[in-house]
């Protein structure tokens, strides 16, 4: 039977494409005579680091609840959006509404996919920065929505560059989807940046969300907020997560704080799509955002040490490495060897280098190609395992580059 031609247009996802990758290489290094190394998985920015056992607790004290078992509707998850709200205005200097502003999110990566339902007619131009993350595209996809890629460069610091876009192109936009600190390219980046967007929305009544589950995790510079500018109460929405911050992925919790239309459109959306997460689960994100404001920075000084450490083991290889200002990722040019190859492969170099690197070494990147075609060149390298895990993973890929780097 036919699938939709939506579907079809979403194809794999560079994630599906990994974990098949991954799971047959371990399927191979399990054999008792495979001589294989076991399966590093870097990846995926899905960290080993614990959650605060406030969040944890909290979570146990409420399980037994028999309301922990029942759906829950919007009206109930008023007490985690007004924690949500109080934590803005902690970390923001921000007065926010959690009776209108507020709604929970079954994880950010859900409500960038969802919102251009709620705002995008078929056809709608939405613009997208290049590389992106992947959902944010999939989300234009399944509104039938027309992407307007902005390529992010390495020389310009992955700046987006706004005068790039014509006044016809901003007058024909209905949505940007913008988001620093920076998936894949692991960039802090600047709070003039999301100023400049705002000015632009505002100018061209554009849309303007900005995914921001990183916030918390900069090492270098602060990390710029859409909340900081005050017309995101007119034409703006954000995305923050506690996956990232609190070490909760699993959990999938996370909210959106954004213009009252906005904010009623994607809860109207959500009302067809799914209920809410248990209340036991709100009851570990509320401990979280009140009891472990600490946590954020507690993780920073590990990553930053994960950063460091890697960075030197690679480039002690032959792999250059430029230090990110974000915390989780290195975001890797392809080695010297590679680079020729990338560009003749147009647009696959990036992913056959990493199958090839997965085969030969059992060391697991996400190729760049999948964060749009300003990734071609590119890999992303997750910091999700000790230090110690890590440099013998930079041991194996130079024993690989010393021999060549072979297909």
């Amino acid at each position: 039977m036919p699938i939709s031609e939506r579907l079809a247009q979403l194809g794999s996802g560079v994630f599906a494409r990994n974990d098949r990758r991954k799971s047959a290489y371990s399927l191979r290094a399990a054999a008792a005579d495979s001589g294989l190394e076991p399966l590093l998985d870097l990846s995926l920015g899905s960290t080993d680091l614990l959650p605060p056992p406030e969040a944890i607790a909290a979570m146990q004290r409420v399980l037994d609840a028999p309301s922990s078992a029942a759906y829950c509707l919007h009206h109930a998850t008023l007490p985690f959006r007004e924690a949500a709200a109080a934590w803005a205005q902690r970390r923001f200097g921000v007065a926010v509404d959690p009776q209108r502003e507020v709604l929970l999110l079954v994880g950010s990566q859900e409500g960038t996919a969802h919102l251009p339902l709620a705002v995008l007619n078929p056809g709608d131009a939405a613009l997208l920065l290049d590389p992106y993350y992947p959902s944010h595209l999939g989300g234009l996809q399944l509104a039938s929505a027309r992407p307007q890629l902005l390529r992010l460069d390495a020389a310009s610091g992955w700046r987006p560059d706004f005068e790039r876009v014509s006044t016809a192109e901003w007058e024909a936009l209905k949505l940007m989807v913008l988001g620093f600190p920076h998936n894949p390219t692991a960039t802090t980046g600047e709070q003039a940046w999301v100023d400049a967007a705002m000015h632009k929305a505002l100018r061209h009544d554009v849309v303007l969300a900005h995914d921001n589950p990183y916030v918390d995790l900069a090492l270098d510079g602060e990390a710029p907020a859409l909340l900081r500018q005050p017309g995101w109460r007119s034409h703006g929405i954000e995305f923050f997560s506690l996956s990232k911050s609190w070490c909760l992925g699993g959990f999938r919790l996370a909210f959106a704080i954004g213009a009252e239309w906005l904010i009623t459109a994607l809860r109207q959306l959500k009302g067809v799509v799914d209920f809410n997460q248990s209340l036991a689960l709100q009851a570990g994100a509320i401990a979280a955002l009140e009891q472990a404001p600490h946590w954020p920075a507690q993780l920073g000084r590990t990553y930053r040490q994960r950063r460091d450490h890697m960075a030197a083991a690679l480039e002690a290889v032959g792999w250059p490495v430029r230090r990110p200002s974000m915390a989780l990722y290195l975001w890797l040019a392809l080695p010297p060897q590679w680079q020729s190859q990338s560009g003749e492969d147009q647009g696959e170099g990036s992913e056959a280098f990493c199958a090839a690197l997965l085969q030969a070494t059992g060391v697991a990147l996400t190729p760049g190609n999948g964060f749009g075609p300003g990734g071609e060149g590119w890999a992303r390298l997750a910091l999700v395992h000790p230090t110690e895990q890590l440099q013998q993973g930079a041991a194996r890929i130079g024993t690989w580059l010393a021999a060549g780097a072979p297909r």
